[in-house]
């Protein structure tokens, strides 16, 4: 059983943030029997589902066509997305049972246009989550800023608004660590996080130590079926096997993934690719000095 199991419905966005890497797989969206095939078999071992590892969820054509067959299979989904076409999808998200979080990355925005008034963006997204707690207040929503340095300061104008929609006070008071989360109106959080370096083998060597959540509670699968141990893997480097040609139970049976899976629980990496992630240093209580190759 994984905590998260991320299932890539698309690899394609309707945004270019400097925060997400560009995509060097070949273009794809799931088919809706591919998705149901993967799916099935992702249902019994995952808490949660998330409908993306890059790319837009909303953005597929098919979107509520994928609810359904999340809701066939009683599937948990958290769901991430730039917020650009909630309007569209407002009463949909709202009363489908199986989306349980909705996170907004409002980081989105200013990073594709820093010159716009972001209020025209923020509006809907303000008023999905005020109907959404009168409506099924039990969905956890988050709006996203990470984008977080040494201080809060570029989300002012961000704050202010959302104290004035929601006549609330946000203490400004941040801490990017153990708890990112910030509470600040019935179950809408603000979740802060800095930027981070994406796995790449031009990061240098950080050694062999480190634990990492990838593989032990959670996978990803890309939109053509790639199976990775970490949602960080974008190119699918570590490519375990295709969920579309193999199934996914015997993938995870692989000498390969349990080494990598027993590998963090013990504190190692055993990927070589896993020795350029940075992120993986998040997890140590005492942040290793990086080597050069």
């Amino acid at each position: 059983m994984f905590k998260r199991v991320y299932v890539e419905i698309s690899n394609i966005c309707n945004l270019q943030c400097s925060f997400c890497p560009v995509v060097e797989k070949d273009k794809k969206r799931m088919e809706l029997d591919e998705f149901e095939g993967i799916l099935k078999q992702v249902a019994p071992l995952a808490e949660i589902v998330c409908l993306h590892l890059l790319g837009e969820p909303l953005a597929h054509p098919r979107f509520l066509a994928i609810l359904d067959i999340c809701k066939k299979y009683n599937t948990q989904i958290d769901l991430t997305t730039n917020g650009i076409l909630i309007k569209k999808y407002k009463e949909d998200i709202i009363n489908a049972e199986c989306i349980r979080q909705v996170n907004f990355s409002l980081q989105s925005f200013k990073d594709n246009f820093p010159e716009r008034d972001i209020e025209p963006y923020l509006l809907p997204i303000f008023d999905f989550t005020k109907s959404a707690h009168e409506i099924r207040p039990e969905l956890y929503v988050n709006f996203r800023l990470w984008n977080q340095q040494s201080n809060a300061s570029d989300n002012e104008d961000v704050f202010r608004k959302i104290e004035s929609y929601f006549n609330i006070e946000i203490n400004r008071n941040i801490e990017v660590g153990a708890i990112k989360s910030k509470r600040v109106w019935n179950r809408l959080y603000l979740h802060f996080d800095s930027r981070f370096d994406w796995p790449s083998y031009l990061l240098p060597d950080q050694g062999n130590q480190g634990r990492c959540h990838g593989a032990v509670n959670h996978i990803g699968i890309h939109a053509d079926g790639s199976v990775v141990p970490c949602c960080l893997d974008k190119n699918a480097i570590i490519n375990l096997g295709n969920a579309k040609e193999k199934p996914l139970v015997e993938i995870l049976q692989s000498d390969r993934f349990i080494a990598m899976r027993e590998g963090f629980k013990n504190g190692k990496r055993v990927e070589d690719f896993c020795r350029h992630c940075t992120f993986i240093n998040r997890f140590s209580k005492k942040k290793k000095v990086p080597q050069t190759s």
